[in-house]
């Protein structure tokens, strides 16, 4: 262990002496893993520019959102933070306390000259210090050019955050299909209903992936043009798992788990695969300690560099967590779903706090605090649908929409998909991941254990809905 710090350091003080590097990050909008090619998930979906981004760095088969929703999950990005440390900012349609800093912003302070184009932040509300400077940097309307040619100097380094809408619902109907893709290879998730439906709805959200991934061919060819591919970590992932039943919104894999590519010239070895866990909070802590900077004592997060130099290892196990994506009970309720997990490379362990709850909102539409939507956490869409058209009784609504009991546990080994709860027959393994997940949660400063108290139903929803709201 000692030698390994040792070399880490050495690594560091040979960082030290050279150029500052830049950063590109390029987050996707509701894209989760495995849907890359580099994954083998199937020969349908196709991702050239990630793929080559892993094939020149790394390939993380195990990176993790904080929160499945988009507001908590950027925000524990930028703050290199757990969501549930942020108060209001662990919520869908929330805010970023005063008192916490991003790595842009502490980047600028640096001397790096930062941006962002298109979702960086929220949705939600800015206030005081981010309303003047924005927590992703500059936006900058027309994208990465503009950024480019706002730049200070040559040798001034940069930091930009690509922030594309894609693959988020809604979709062109039949697009999948109509630009060729097979959909008889497309490979489901085992808690979805095997119909055309279903089929095209999934070649629709992978046409939307591949347009991502051609925006991010474009930002780098950019990069080639200037000489700059080199001396920039380029960072390619998504903010949590698809706009489909039981992904995002959900702790399961198929919600919280997401592509993770990341390339820095010849500062890392080429070609590399990473097993272990990743947490996105990880990559704040990576970006400042890559330019030199100390990460704030604040970041819960981990840099990723010593593993990336061959010094270091990743995480042997992940945190996730949920609070409100959208206030989607029955009025007047403010409160979400909330929920905790802990995960290692055996078991997946799930701590629901209010089982009573729906899980993905309540079906009654009539009632619920959003007027006329149903079942609010999941985005309405073909697949949707086609669940609830089955009825109460089919496995495929139970997996999706039912309510769920206050523990959960998954053998990974036999059910990848997550779909048999084990809790009631393991009792034993349930006590111990039990308290494995307090343990951390209390060391991480969680509200729920321990940590500062913060009424997460409270104040912090600042108006919205889903994206598409009403009964279909």
């Amino acid at each position: 262990m000692i030698t390994r710090l040792l070399l880490f350091i050495f690594t560091l003080s040979q960082l030290e002496g050279k150029k500052r590097p830049n950063i590109l990050f390029c987050i996707a909008d509701d894209w989760g893993a495995p849907h890359a090619s580099s994954y083998g998930n199937d020969d349908v979906v196709q991702t050239p520019t990630f793929d080559r981004i892993a094939r020149e760095g790394a390939l993380f088969h195990n990176a993790y959102v904080s929160s499945p929703s988009c507001t908590p999950c950027r925000n524990s990005l930028m703050t290199g933070q757990w969501h549930w440390r942020l108060k209001g900012g662990a919520n869908l349609y929330g805010t970023l306390t005063q008192e916490v800093e991003t790595y842009s912003r502490l980047l600028k302070n640096s001397g790096y000259h930062t941006g962002s184009w298109r979702k960086s932040f929220g949705p939600g509300k800015l206030e005081g210090k981010f309303l003047k400077d924005h927590p992703a940097g500059k936006i900058y309307r027309k994208g990465f050019s503009d950024f480019l040619a706002d730049r200070p100097s040559k040798e001034t380094p940069f930091c930009f955050w690509l922030g594309a809408s894609d693959p988020h619902r809604g979709y062109k109907k039949g697009s999948g299909k109509q630009s060729g893709m097979d959909l008889s290879r497309i490979k489901l998730f085992s808690f979805f209903p095997d119909v055309p439906e279903v089929r095209s709805d999934v070649a629709d959200y992978y046409f939307e992936v591949q347009r991502f991934d051609s925006d991010v061919s474009k930002a780098i060819a950019r990069l080639e043009a200037i000489g700059e591919l080199e001396n920039t970590i380029i960072v390619i992932t998504g903010d949590h798992g698809m706009p489909f039943p039981r992904c995002k919104s959900n702790l399961y894999d198929s919600g919280t788990r997401v592509p993770l590519a990341i390339r820095w010239g010849q500062q890392i070895k080429k070609g590399q695969e990473f097993k272990d866990f990743v947490s996105l909070t990880d990559l704040a802590p990576t970006f400042l300690q890559a330019a030199n900077m100390t990460p704030p004592i604040e970041m819960t997060g981990k840099s990723l560099l010593p593993a990336l130099t061959g010094e270091g290892e990743l995480r042997k196990f992940i945190l996730t967590g949920k609070e409100r994506h959208v206030p989607s009970q029955e009025s007047p309720s403010m409160e979400g779903y909330p929920s905790r997990s802990y995960r290692d490379h055996e078991f997946l362990y799930i701590r629901n706090y209010s089982p009573s709850l729906w899980p993905n909102g309540t079906p009654n539409w009539q009632k619920a605090t959003i007027k006329n939507t149903w079942y609010g956490d999941t985005d309405n869409g073909p697949t949707k649908s086609v669940i609830v058209d089955l009825g109460l009784h089919s496995k495929f609504y139970q997996w999706s929409f039912s309510k769920r009991p206050s523990e959960e546990l998954f053998d990974l080994s036999n059910d990848p998909d997550q779909l048999n709860n084990l809790a009631a027959k393991m009792p034993k393994t349930v006590a111990k991941y039990r308290e494995l997940l307090e343990s951390a949660l209390k060391a991480s400063g969680d509200p729920r254990h321990g940590g500062p108290k913060f009424n997460f139903a409270g104040p912090a929803y600042s108006g919205g809905g889903p994206r598409f709201p009403g009964k279909r």
